[in-house]
């Protein structure tokens, strides 16, 4: 692809840098930066900036903050005795998003992999467990809502075996089975099989 502008091979060879971004994108993307006004470009750039120099991880669960502590652990009207440990900042969010959950998180920063070279010692394993265990310890149910993927089950099954001998602490999973809406005769049999095996008693 020729360009017409040393800077504007730049910006797109930076633009396509980012996933699902690839180089007609980053060229319709640059070309629009460069049409609008001049206060809109910066506005996007120092925005940026401020994203990757400023934001840090709390103390407590390691999802990306503002503080030293986020917003969820530091309300005191969430339950603190319910921890949902997801693998990525993305699984809080997109549980928020249901207004159903009002506990608090612990996010792992990834799955066990090794493939990948990801082992327990590379995730937020032991904080979870000293977080569970420790004396003034409000945590009475863990519940592992990590992706029903190999590497996410191998993950669910280590913490279990790491978090199964603490006194007053229950281990539990998300539900796992066919979505509303959806038809028994296109799911999978994994899926169907487990909606069947996890499937929930009606009260008579």
């Amino acid at each position: 692809m020729e360009f017409p502008s040393k800077l504007i091979e730049n910006a797109v060879g930076e633009l396509s840098r980012l996933p699902g971004i690839g180089r007609k994108t980053a060229l319709r993307l640059a070309l629009h930066l460069l049409k609008a006004e001049m206060d809109t470009t910066a506005t996007l750039a120092e925005a940026l900036a401020k994203m990757r120099f400023e934001i840090t991880y709390c103390k407590t669960c390691h999802s990306i903050s503002d503080a030293e502590e986020c917003g969820i652990c530091a309300n005191k009207l969430r339950d603190h005795s319910l921890v949902c440990v997801v693998s990525d900042v993305r699984d809080v969010i997109a549980i928020e998003n249901t207004g159903q959950y009002k506990g608090v998180y612990h996010v792992l920063g990834g799955v066990i992999s090794p493939i990948e070279g990801i082992g327990p010692s590379d995730l937020h394993i032991d904080s979870l467990v000293e977080r569970a265990a420790g004396e003034d310890s409000e945590v009475r149910e863990v519940i592992l809502a990590i992706s029903p993927t190999m590497e996410g089950d191998t993950t669910a099954f280590y913490l279990s075996r790491r978090l199964r001998d603490l006194p007053n602490v229950h281990i539990s999973t998300i539900a796992r089975g066919i979505p509303m809406g959806g038809e028994l005769e296109y799911a999978d049999e994994i899926t169907l099989g487990r909606s069947i095996v996890d499937r929930l008693r009606q009260a008579r």
